[in-house]
């Protein structure tokens, strides 16, 4: 197992949708393992395939270590989200934009269909942080950021911020 380069915004892979993956091979365990490793060691809970460089439809999520939660991992290939209800505001972080939190508003409850890391078909049923979790990194999937979901204000901020951290460090 390896641990794998986070990508960070503004990298043009975490703008792009993922492509669906075709079978659950060798390659694709050895990534699922690498994937989950990477997120343990940047102490997240959840990673997308694009967020290492990868433009494949699979996420890994594990809340376990969050306070008062018991989840599982979970390791999904082209999940999708069948089914949302409800509503629930959260303040989200993500480590492909470091030092960016915003509050996202997002489906209580979710039941997310995919294949689990032996390309059986599962379907899981799943609320609060887990829901949210799940939902954040399919986002990713789709090409999607929290920064695209934050306020005009607060995205044009971070960005204004970005620059003018890139050109410090161009020039220092």
């Amino acid at each position: 197992m390896a641990i794998l380069e986070i990508r960070k915004y503004p990298d043009e892979v975490l703008e792009k949708k993922a492509e669906p993956v075709e079978a659950v091979d060798e390659a694709l365990q050895r990534l699922m393992d690498d994937m989950v490793e990477t997120m343990y060691a940047a102490s997240g809970v959840g990673l997308a395939a694009p967020q290492v460089g990868v433009s494949k439809r699979l996420i890994v999520v594990d809340v376990s270590h969050l306070e008062g939660e018991t989840a599982p991992l979970v390791v999904l290939v082209n999940p999708e989200i069948i089914e949302s209800h409800g509503s629930i505001k959260t303040e989200e972080g993500c480590l492909s934009l470091p030092e960016f939190l915003t509050t996202v508003e997002r489906a209580e409850t979710v039941t997310v269909k995919g294949l689990d890391m032996e390309g059986r078909e599962t379907t899981m049923p799943v609320e609060g942080l887990l829901a949210v979790a799940l939902q954040h990194e399919i986002d990713h999937l789709d090409g999607t950021l929290i920064l695209d979901r934050a306020s005009f204000l607060k995205r044009e901020f971070y960005k204004k911020q970005l620059r003018k951290n890139l050109a410090k460090a161009r020039a220092g």
